[in-house]
């Protein structure tokens, strides 16, 4: 998994351990963990881009693509946002670590 620019926003400590309880193989928490991953990428763009003036979404999809690690990132989205990005992701991705939460815990109630 590379290093992506959002990554400092996202602590999911419990997701891991529930994570940890669903699985019995390392592949089956390796694929788990693709989905979880895969997941907040797919969240946080469409976020972000919801957020962004449309007029932006290409030079910003091309920064992002040029150097998705490059934390000033956050200054650009910043600027053209005119809100705090980082407190703004870091409750969506709170908020999405509950929902992972809860569809971890159903399946994991359905395998058994």
């Amino acid at each position: 998994m590379s290093k992506i620019f959002y990554d400092c926003l996202i602590e999911f400590g419990v997701v891991e351990a529930e994570i940890k309880k669903a699985t019995t193989t390392p592949e089956e928490r390796e694929e788990l963990w693709k989905i979880v991953d895969d997941t907040i990428h797919h969240k946080v763009l469409a976020f972000l881009l919801d957020k962004l003036p449309i007029q932006n979404h290409s030079e910003f999809l091309e920064k992002f693509e040029k150097a998705p690690h490059d934390e000033n990132l956050f200054e650009y989205l910043n600027e053209k946002i005119g809100e705090n990005v980082e407190e703004l992701l870091r409750q969506e991705l709170g908020n999405l670590a509950y929902e992972l939460l809860g569809e971890i815990k159903k399946g994991s109630s359905k395998a058994k």
